[in-house]
C-alpha cells in the first residue's frame, strides 16, 4: 500500500470500525430497513476508501508501530503497550492480489482468460487466509485458506459471481463442515449487500443461480 515510496511496499487496513461494526449490527437487525442499511454500508465503505488513501500516503499505523518495535529493541528499551499491540493474533488475515493491472486483456470480451487466481496461507496456526480477487464488475473470487493441523480449521476454495451467484465446491471438500460454513457465510453476505441495492424490492429476496457439487439450486 506504499508502493509510490521507495523501498515501500505495504500497510495493513484494520477494517473493524465503528461504522462498519454500525453496517454489520443493521444487517442483524430486523427492525431496519433496506435504506438504512445501504445508508451505513455507504458510510463504513467511505471510511474504508479513507483508510487506504491515508495507508497509501504513509499515513498508516501499524508499520510506525511495527518501526517504533524495531527501534525499542534496537535500544533495550521494554513497552508493555508495543509487546500488547503487536503480539495480537491474526486468526483472519485478508488481503487482495490483482487479476490484472494494466488491463492488457478485455476480460469482458474473453471471459475465458480470467483466471481463479492465487492465495496465501494463513498467519495464526487456527486461522484462515482469505484472499478476494475483483475480476471486473461482475466477478469476485475468493480463496480460503487453513492448516490441516488446526482442529477448527480446513481448507476450501470459493468463487462467487454477482450475476449468476455460484458456488462451486470440490465433492472431496464438501464434507469439511468448518471451512464449508465459512464459505456460505461469505456467499450469504455478498447476497445480502446485493440485496440493499434493490430498495424497490425491500422485501423480496433477490433470485440467483446457487451451483453446489455441479447441481443447480434457485
Amino acid at each position: 500500500m506504499t508502493r509510490m515510496f521507495r523501498d515501500g511496499r505495504t500497510e495493513t487496513v484494520r477494517s473493524c470500525t465503528s461504522e462498519a461494526v454500525a453496517f454489520v449490527r443493521a444487517m442483524e437487525d430486523v427492525s431496519a430497513t433496506n435504506a438504512q442499511r445501504l445508508s451505513l454500508f455507504q458510510k463504513a465503505a467511505e471510511k474504508h476508501q479513507n483508510m487506504y488513501r491515508l495507508a497509501m500516503t504513509g499515513s498508516g499505523i501499524d508499520r510506525h508501530l511495527f518501526c517504533l518495535y524495531i527501534v525499542s529493541k534496537y535500544l533495550s528499551a521494554d513497552s508493555p503497550f508495543l509487546n500488547k499491540v503487536l503480539s495480537e493474533p491474526w486468526r483472519l488475515s485478508t488481503s487482495q492480489t490483482p487479476q490484472q493491472q494494466l488491463n492488457l486483456v478485455d476480460i469482458n470480451k474473453f471471459p475465458k482468460y480470467v483466471g481463479a487466481g492465487g492465495g496465501f496461507g494463513p498467519v495464526a496456526d487456527d486461522g484462515y487466509g482469505v484472499s478476494y480477487i475483483i475480476v471486473g464488475e461482475n466477478l469476485i473470487t475468493f480463496h480460503i485458506s487453513s492448516k490441516f493441523s488446526s482442529p477448527n480449521t480446513v481448507r476450501v476454495q470459493t468463487t462467487l459471481h454477482f450475476q449468476t451467484l455460484f458456488f462451486n465446491y470440490l465433492s472431496t471438500l464438501c464434507d469439511l463442515q468448518d471451512s464449508y460454513r465459512f464459505g456460505q457465510n461469505i456467499q450469504k453476505a455478498m447476497i445480502d449487500i446485493q440485496t440493499l441495492f434493490r430498495l424497490d424490492q425491500d422485501k423480496k429476496t433477490p433470485e440467483y443461480l446457487h451451483l453446489q457439487n455441479g447441481k443447480k439450486h434457485i
